[in-house]
């Protein structure tokens, strides 16, 4: 299991810790407008952004970063997954300007934090993670990033998905 901390503090992760290789694990996840959405209903390479809140700074730059330099990539679909509200992710994307940001919310059950093993038990949040996704739905790029207020690497995320199919 990958181990992390938030705050220099350690945390528990809940769920098992996705590798590259391993075929990615479905999840249920909510979209803005309150539907269910799973890994299926995205086509293509996925960069999969997970951060802990939209609503901090370091998950803001993510956001921001992962959508703007995966505009240029064909058949590459950006999801950005927290554990806040629908609503908080509706009103962060119209205030941040962006509207081509497909946020997702795991604030229901954390299907996808369980799934992932990104699940921040002490704090009900997800831990900081990039995960690159594949057309086939295997796992080509797994980023668990050791401290939740660092960035992860976008560069790598970012080659990784350059170079799936």
């Amino acid at each position: 299991m990958a181990n992390i901390t938030f705050k220099e503090n350690p945390m528990t992760l809940l769920g098992e810790e996705v590798k590259k290789g391993d075929k990615a694990p479905n999840f249920t996840v909510l979209a803005n407008d309150l539907s269910e959405k799973t890994l299926n209903d995205y086509a293509g390479v996925r960069i999969i952004s997970v951060v802990p809140s939209l609503d901090t700074g370091v998950c803001d730059a993510q956001t921001r970063k992962f959508n703007e330099e995966a505009a240029d990539l064909n058949n590459v679909n950006v999801l950005t997954i927290s554990a806040d509200l629908p609503f908080a992710q509706k009103r962060w994307c119209g205030a941040a300007g962006i509207e081509n940001a497909i946020t997702l919310s795991d604030h229901r059950d954390l299907s996808f934090g369980k799934a992932f093993g990104v699940a921040i038990k002490e704090l009900r949040l997800l831990a900081r993670a990039v995960f690159v996704v594949d057309s086939k739905d295997e796992v080509v790029y797994a980023e668990y990033v050791s401290e939740a207020t660092n960035h992860p690497d976008y560069e790598e995320a970012l080659n990784a998905a350059k170079q799936a199919e």
